[in-house]
């Protein structure tokens, strides 16, 4: 994955560099156009020279073969020479390639014009050849100082790209950078920059009013699960306690129990749902306030103790390997509830005859436990999302241990090697 910066970057040199190749031979064809035209007027003017010199001077017969030969040899690009009326054709310039004996060339190019004039009444064909100058070494010197040129443009750009990028971009980096740290618990809007760039300002009003909305949003849904918990706990505990004197009734037969019976089930899931929603909501609010130093072995021990015969009876040994003496500052409330759904998820996503390790090495305290499966990371703490398809959770315990964590900035993560589940809390 490329940086936006250098994707500009890369289509301009691309382009430059296609025009660079293309202008090579744009460039020949431009200077060797010029060249010959020049040599066109040149050719020209040597014509009218010679022709001026023979009308001006009356010479004889003999003086006029004399002036052709002294002319071919004084002159080697020019000829004339006497032709029959029917070989007078119109004037030309043409193109040759032939050795030249002066520069020993084997092939060198010439540009000629062919015309014809009349001497005393007779007509003579003149030729005018002038060779032309190589214009390859030319275009090659363009070239090379054209590709030099275009390497200093290009470091130049990309120079001068990655010093004014850094002012630049600097508001984006400023707005990227608050959107991380954004945590919609905290209750706290992002206070972004103003900027004096166009899009970048437009981008910052966008993101405010939708993280305002959403923020919004947010405190409405945690009211209402705070109001409806708090409006349900009552009703299920008179509910509770009604099913409880049903069950003294000595009056009820075996099948009216029963479906008595099986409604404790569905009702203790209610409530302890009831009870979880109530539990987010008072953590989220920041209602455990009352923080003190605890003694993290201590209260490992007893929640490790409490669930003993629990692990027992689904066949699976606690190992709690910390030697070291362990105090964090938190609720001791909240510390409990922590460990213990730590522990009761270690033990039900566990295998027969499997094992739980606890270990700590500063800051980062872990448990662990024998598996088959990993679980899925994308929704292990999200509410009402079980850990694992098979378990029959109401999927808030890893959403309370989360929360606790948030509270107080400590980071969990999970991992799944050698088929052992591992939750590690870094303490800060």
């Amino acid at each position: 994955m490329s940086k936006l910066l250098n994707k500009p970057l890369r289509a301009f040199t691309l382009y430059a560099l296609i025009i660079l190749i293309l202008s090579i031979p744009a460039y020949y064809w431009v200077v060797d156009t010029i060249w010959l035209n020049e040599l066109d007027v040149h050719n020209k003017t040597v014509e009218g020279h010679i022709k001026d010199g023979f009308k001006k001077n009356n010479l004889s017969s003999n003086q006029i073969t004399e002036a052709i030969n002294v002319w071919s040899q004084i002159q080697p690009g020019v000829k004339i020479r006497q032709v029959q009326p029917f070989e007078v054709k119109k004037d030309s310039v043409y193109e040759v390639i032939r050795p030249n004996k002066y520069a020993n060339e084997v092939g060198e190019r010439f540009r000629g014009r062919s015309t014809y004039f009349y001497i005393q009444g007779k007509p003579y064909h003149l030729l005018v050849e002038t060779n032309v100058e190589e214009t390859h070494e030319t275009v090659i010197a363009i070239a090379v100082v054209t590709i030099l040129f275009f390497s200093l443009l290009v470091i130049g750009f990309i120079l001068l790209n990655r010093k004014i990028s850094t002012q630049i971009w600097r508001p984006f980096k400023n707005t990227l950078n608050q959107l991380k740290s954004f945590d919609l618990n905290s209750q706290k809007p992002i206070k972004l920059a103003v900027s004096d760039i166009e899009e970048f300002e437009e981008l910052n009003q966008v993101l405010t009013k939708l993280i305002d909305n959403n923020i919004a949003v947010y405190n409405q849904q945690k009211q209402f699960t705070e109001n409806a918990s708090h409006e349900l706990q009552t009703p299920l505990a008179l509910l509770k306690s009604k099913i409880d004197l049903l069950l003294q009734d000595k009056n009820l037969n075996k099948k009216q129990l029963e479906l008595i019976t099986t409604l404790n089930t569905p009702l203790a899931r209610v409530s302890r749902i009831n009870k979880n929603l109530l539990l987010l909501a008072k953590i989220e609010n920041h209602q455990y306030s009352d923080e003190q130093i605890i003694h993290l072995n201590k209260v490992l021990n007893e929640n490790i103790e409490i669930l003993s015969d629990y692990a027992a009876n689904k066949q699976v040994s606690i190992e709690n390997l910390i030697k070291e003496t362990i105090m964090i500052n938190g609720n001791k409330h909240l510390l409990e509830i922590m460990l213990t759904n730590l522990l009761v998820n270690a033990i039900k996503h566990n295998i027969e005859n499997g094992m739980i390790g606890i270990n700590y090495q500063a800051p980062v305290f872990s448990i662990y436990n024998s598996a088959t499966n990993s679980l899925n990371k994308d929704t292990l703490f999200k509410r009402f999302i079980s850990a694992s398809s098979q378990s029959p959770n109401n999927g808030l315990g890893l959403s309370i241990v989360k929360e606790i964590c948030n509270r107080y900035n400590w980071t969990i993560n999970y991992t799944f090697t050698n088929n052992q589940h591992h939750f590690s809390i870094t303490f800060q």
